[in-house]
């Protein structure tokens, strides 16, 4: 069955679209002011955006609590992996801590925030097999303090310009809009 209508087929851009390129846009910006690299906290920005307040803060906060519960975790077994590998490089040794690190991720998020675990993963993860022994303190403080931010912005777009209020613009515009092509075909 194909749809006729060609508005239809057209993928439509929406209000969440929007907040989620303003929420985006003023994270760059404020990390291009601080001279910081905007990337995870942007990342934050989308995974924080939702189609209304809670949804945001759910999958806000699955990535806001990932992110600090596999940092913590993260940093706390590389420390320990330094100590039987001190350079660092991913070796056999490495699985063991990996395992404990998933489990104990998965035990702490279900005890406290259960959409955590993906993010937390992630995290995890990459702290173990990719960070430099002398940076992986600061990649994991880095990493938790953008991703809060750009959730919170997220959060701040979402709160100030709910649905509601930008479909009563959009409904204001478009009235006006109708009104003054009306008074200019007079």
């Amino acid at each position: 069955m194909s749809d006729s209508n060609p508005r239809r087929m057209m993928p439509r851009v929406g209000f969440r679209n929007l907040k989620t390129a303003l929420s985006t846009t003023l994270c760059a910006a404020l990390y291009l002011i601080i001279g910081r690299n905007p990337a995870f906290a942007c990342i934050g920005a989308v995974f924080g955006m939702g189609t209304d307040m809670p949804n945001s803060r759910l999958h806000g906060g699955n990535r806001f609590f990932g992110t600090i519960i596999g940092g913590l975790l993260g940093m706390g077994l590389f420390r320990l992996y330094l100590l039987i590998q001190p350079d660092g490089a991913a070796t056999w040794k490495l699985l063991p801590l990996l395992a404990v690190g998933m489990i104990v991720l998965v035990v702490i998020s279900d005890l406290f925030w259960p959409g955590a675990v993906q993010p937390g993963g992630v995290v995890l993860s990459i702290l173990l097999y990719k960070s430099p022994p002398d940076t992986y303190i600061s990649y994991a403080l880095n990493r938790m303090v953008d991703t809060g931010i750009g959730v919170a912005m997220s959060l701040l777009v979402n709160y100030l310009l709910p649905r509601e209020r930008l479909e009563a613009w959009a409904a204001r515009l478009r009235g006006q809009d109708e009104e003054s092509l009306l008074s200019r075909d007079r």
